[in-house]
């Protein structure tokens, strides 16, 4: 059989390369080329589109090195036992189509992952080789992103942070028993042993910048990791506990979800379907409250009903509003910052602007409603100048009058 083209090889590698969802590039330090030295930039506007806290749409060129994999992860597309059409890269083509890409004003940057061929560390090796062709031959100053494999060596994993930008390695499951189970060839504990070791890695790397500005930096925009949501039987609150303690301990920038996905020749300990998309959007919005709305894990649980699964049909915190009433409502004039962020249908930035516009003046509902999609939301949650819901909160329907309307779920592939 003849070697696929260079063509046909990326349409694979790129389509292989979709089921990782961990390619945000926010957080890393600004460089460009705008002085005449180098090629790229991690500034500007921008085939895998990240968006940065600001805004900023962020172009990478997502591909694996290679979809050959000598592990047998049941959920995974590209192990060794599916039947998939099977392409690589070297590291030096790699390079030349980022820089390529880069030129043509298509991409920004580079998220590069891999299936295991050989061994671990052989792998990693090659995924190095790559971001140094990229940094030292042609001082690319684009982003680069690498999944990094926690089997390799140490000092292997040590080395690609050196280059990248972020690096990432998956946990792929939430329970341990998840994933002996679905991925035999994976341990748990080697896999949190790689990210302690990255995480004490930044934290040196940082304080040693503190004291010599030329000490190298290592990941700037720190590490991540990936769940798959739906492969194991595992609760959406097993999911919010093991993406807390992953925070707490290894100072991750973000825990991603993925919803699982059936696949062609599927083995038969997988689920026939798929969870609803919604599902991992409601991980999401819960992985935000324990973020950046002062929420503990254990509340975020409460919102979910006995079998720890979160709603569907109402975002969490809302949930968590409607069975803890006696919290509301609260006095957009008086009520504390860490109050107002409880109230379903404020934002971070609406709290702000309230905090800020309160100094100035004493507020009623239609300044609150300037501030949020939809003020009939907000209005059971809190008291304004003129405004006050008396028994409205306690209503027995209160939920059906806050409730978003449901509409059906659209297929992503639906002909």
């Amino acid at each position: 059989m003849s070697q696929p083209s260079l063509i046909e090889r990326l349409g694979i590698l790129a389509d292989a390369a979709k089921y990782d969802a961990s390619c945000a590039s926010s957080g890393t330090a600004k460089r460009t080329s705008k002085g005449g030295k180098g090629v790229g930039s991690t500034e500007g506007m921008g085939i895998c589109h990240a968006y940065a806290p600001d805004g900023r749409c962020i172009s990478l060129l997502k591909i694996l090195l290679t979809n050959h994999c000598v592990f047998d992860c049941h959920y995974c597309i590209n192990r060794k036992s599916s039947n998939v059409r099977r392409a690589r890269f070297t590291p030096q083509e790699v390079a030349d189509l980022t820089l390529s890409f880069y030129k043509r004003n298509y991409i920004e940057g580079l998220f590069l992952s891999s299936g295991i061929v050989k061994n671990s560390s052989h792998t990693m090796e090659q995924l190095i080789e790559t971001a140094r062709i990229l940094r030292e031959e042609h001082d690319f100053r684009g982003y680069i992103h690498l999944k990094t494999i926690p089997e390799a060596e140490p000092e292997l994993v040590h080395r690609a942070g050196l280059y990248a930008d972020r690096v990432s390695i998956n946990v792929e499951l939430p329970t341990v028993a998840g994933l002996t189970r679905l991925a035999p060839d994976k341990d748990a504990g080697v896999i949190e042993g790689a990210m302690g070791d990255v995480k004490a890695s930044i934290v040196e790397a940082r304080d040693a910048k503190k004291r010599f500005r030329s000490a190298p930096r290592f990941a700037p925009a720190g590490q991540s990791t990936q769940m798959i949501v739906g492969a194991d039987g595992a609760s959406d609150a097993a999911i919010v506990d093991k993406a807390s303690a992953l925070y707490g301990s290894f100072g991750l920038r973000r825990v991603y979800y993925s919803a699982f996905s059936p696949i062609p020749d599927a083995s038969a300990v997988l689920p026939l379907q798929r969870p609803p998309l919604i599902r991992e959007h409601r991980l999401y919005q819960s992985d935000w409250l324990m973020r950046f709305y002062g929420f503990a894990p254990h509340e975020v649980r409460q919102a979910a009903d006995e079998a720890g699964m979160l709603p569907l049909d109402i975002d969490p915190k809302l949930a968590w509003a409607l069975k803890f009433r006696e919290q509301f409502p609260v006095d957009v004039n008086r009520a504390p910052r860490e109050a107002l962020l409880r109230v379903p249908g404020l934002g971070i930035r609406a709290v702000g602007a309230i905090l800020a516009a309160r100094r100035q003046r004493t507020l009623r509902l239609g300044d609150v409603a300037k501030l949020t999609v939809s003020v009939a939301k907000v209005r059971p949650f809190i008291v304004a100048a003129d405004w006050r819901p008396v028994l409205l909160t306690d209503r027995a329907d209160l939920k059906a009058l806050v409730a978003p309307k449901r509409t059906e779920q659209l297929e992503l592939f639906a002909a």
